[in-house]
């Protein structure tokens, strides 16, 4: 039973490879895709992994023993759970010890927060305190012949995102009949030719519409931190936004992504080695995404396996489980291939619960 949910925004700062294997097409690479829509996607287990390796980043090994790096959101972590850089106690043989690892590193409570959280690394056996499902697309960027570019949306991918929030109980986002608004924006858009918008090379009659810039306001005021740099991608929001079909959005997201050719030099001819050609497929930079996290009480059975978690009730238990994920979640994680060459920086925003 999920006790506390959120929505998480994800909007790619650089171009994003979430791969789905290799595959004999016109892209070698392709990234992940919903196999009945063709939307792009990124699977749960990736997108856990990565926030879990996140965390992880929090703390370092030095002689064998586990410790907490200097960081702002480290220190945020302490001021809530001053705990977490304790050692890691367990009863084993009659005895009390300090938890290893698999590799003999001693853990700390920081490390036994990890372990609850995002479930455990060695042969221990049970569940993490958080699920996370697939990230779906909501915005799509398209060049523009005006205004550099366009977000898109369809009215398919309204509905599931208004679903999705009466999920987690937010309320707010009161529009409904998404088939009325196609090929509409809002009003003063500056995408907009007279009564036009040219995206790629494709032309299309558009009329503005309120509902569709009370849409555009919405999601202006919450995908993007509420920080003055945001400010102008805020404004576009607001203004860029455009509601095409389901087909017209679908076809935008299959040929308007990135794709990349790459090669292999043989160091000694300079030349490019046999057989290393290949195309990757990237989500292209400001393409948002949106996944739910859920949040149970620990899943251990003894009240001293439940470390900084421990509370006098399954409410207040799972309320510092979202607490520690909220405070500890980086506003930029990387996700997805090719981390090392600049892929994959993604920016992070929960929406918190609201009515």
């Amino acid at each position: 039973m999920f006790r506390e949910k959120r929505l998480l925004f994800l909007i790619t700062e650089t171009p994003l490879h979430a791969g789905s294997g290799s595959e004999v097409g016109i892209v070698d690479l392709p990234i992940q895709r919903e196999r009945y829509t063709d939307f792009p996607k990124i699977e749960s287990s990736g997108l856990k992994g990565c926030i879990r390796e996140a965390f992880e980043g929090y703390r370092i090994f030095e002689n064998n023993e586990s410790k907490l790096i200097n960081n702002p959101k480290v220190n945020e972590l302490l001021e809530d759970f001053p705990q977490l850089q304790e050692s890691w106690v367990i009863q084993q043989d009659k005895e009390r010890q300090q938890k290893t690892d698999k590799n003999g590193n001693k853990l700390i409570k920081f490390d036994e927060a990890l372990y609850l959280l995002f479930g455990p690394e060695d042969e221990e056996a049970y569940a993490g305190a958080i699920t996370i499902t697939d990230a779906r697309i909501l915005l799509f960027p398209v060049k523009s012949l005006k205004g550099i570019f366009a977000w898109i949306t369809c009215p398919m991918v309204l509905e599931r995102f208004k679903k999705d929030l009466e999920i987690i109980g937010v309320e707010s986002f009161r529009f409904n009949n998404f088939n009325n608004f196609v090929n509409t924006l809002p009003k003063e858009s500056n995408i907009k030719i007279s009564s036009k918008i040219v995206l790629e090379e494709f032309t299309f009659d558009v009329k503005e519409d309120e509902t569709t810039r009370n849409i555009a306001e919405w999601f202006s005021e919450r995908i993007f931190p509420n920080e003055n740099s945001y400010k102008f991608w805020r404004e576009k929001i607001k203004k860029d936004l455009v509601i095409l079909s389901d087909d017209d959005f679908r076809q935008f997201t299959k040929t308007s992504t990135e794709v990349i050719t790459r090669t292999k030099i043989d160091d000694k001819t300079g030349t490019v080695l046999s057989g290393a050609l290949w195309t990757e497929e990237y989500l292209p930079q400001d393409t948002i995404l949106y996944t739910l996290i859920m949040f149970t009480p620990t899943r251990v059975e003894k009240e001293d396996q439940k470390g900084v978690f421990r509370a006098n009730s399954p409410q207040n238990e799972v309320e510092l489980v979202c607490k520690f994920f909220e405070k500890g979640l980086p506003e930029v994680i990387q996700i997805g291939g090719n981390q090392t060459i600049g892929k994959g920086f993604v920016r992070t925003n929960i929406l918190r619960k609201e009515v």
